[in-house]
């Protein structure tokens, strides 16, 4: 069988088909423009640079193509980078479906939605259960096929339901060692956090932002969401404030685009489970590239570090 993107090793030849995630147009220091494609299959994705590009190529290598390339897997100042020798766009002959080619959740969309409805139907507290079950009703499919970001955590199809069933998974463990946590408001909270992705993003292939996403962000459009979904339910009392203040302050830190920093019990442990879960994918994915007794090229939302992989991992 033959070997799949991220399967290679630096030196080895590549001849692949291959869709492009995001092309990004540059200028090099002669002058001369150039495209930086982010380039993937199921395995995961890499960077390579097409140079000296025409007005032509620009318009033919964009997003959501599909392309065959063969070049050489080099290490380009500690991250694997893709060297293109030869390049050109698939045809119909060719056979190949950009379904073919996605990264996709370790888990089935079915037992993600299961998974989900049974953390909301425990709920006790019906105004938290109600507007929980109204907003992902109102955006069940793309919340199952959408992933969690653009790229460093669960950027793939499907990546945002795995994302918050691995993280109702953590809470119940921790509500379990620390029983004064609110589960209904813990649950809800995860479930709510990042749901305005499914309108910040474009969709579950070569994700961008959209309209609504750069002016306003995922924060900012599941709050009024959550405002909406009580007013349409007839739901007054302060569980919907309190909701609100969890997605507000879900990433912890004003620096890192919270416009609230936690200031409930719940909101702090959600912000800490989210930053878990984001850093263990961000490892995890990483590391299915190292071999034991290499280091991993280094990750940019991790502070750029390089992680070890000991000799005695499998």
């Amino acid at each position: 069988m033959a070997k799949e993107l991220l399967q290679h090793d630096v030196g080895e030849q590549v001849d692949l088909f291959l869709l492009i995630k995001s092309a990004t147009k540059g200028i090099a220091s002669n002058g001369k423009p150039f495209l930086t494609l982010i380039l993937q299959d199921q395995s995961g994705d890499i960077e390579a640079k097409l140079w000296d590009t025409s007005d032509e190529q620009v318009k033919i290598y964009q997003p959501e193509t599909i392309i065959r390339v063969a070049g050489e897997v080099h290490n380009y100042r500690g991250r694997m980078q893709l060297k293109i020798r030869q390049v050109r766009p698939a045809s119909p002959q060719d056979g190949v479906r950009v379904s073919d080619l996605l990264e996709t959740a370790p888990i089935e969309k079915d037992e993600i939605s299961s998974k989900v409805t049974q953390y909301i139907f425990e709920m006790k507290n019906p105004n938290i259960q109600r507007v929980t079950r109204h907003l992902l009703k109102k955006y069940l499919d793309r919340f199952l096929e959408y992933p969690a970001a653009t790229k460093n955590h669960h950027e793939f199809v499907s990546g945002l339901g795995y994302h918050v069933v691995s993280m109702l998974d953590l809470a119940r463990s921790i509500s379990e060692l620390y029983p004064s946590l609110d589960r209904d408001l813990l649950y809800s909270g995860i479930i709510l956090h990042d749901l305005g992705k499914v309108i910040e993003l474009s969709g579950p292939v070569s994700a961008s932002y959209t309209v609504e996403g750069n002016l306003l962000g995922h924060i900012t459009i599941i709050v009024n969401e959550i405002a909406k979904a009580a007013e349409e339910l007839g739901i007054q009392g302060e569980e919907i404030v309190v909701l609100q203040h969890l997605v507000l302050s879900h990433h912890g830190k004003l620096e890192w685009g919270s416009p609230k920093q936690p200031m409930i019990k719940e909101a702090e442990i959600l912000h800490l489970i989210d930053n878990l879960d984001a850093k263990m994918n961000m490892l995890d994915r990483a590391m299915k590239r190292v071999k034991p007794g290499e280091f991993s090229e280094r990750i940019f939302a991790l502070d750029n570090r390089s992680f070890y992989k000991p000799t005695f991992h499998k």
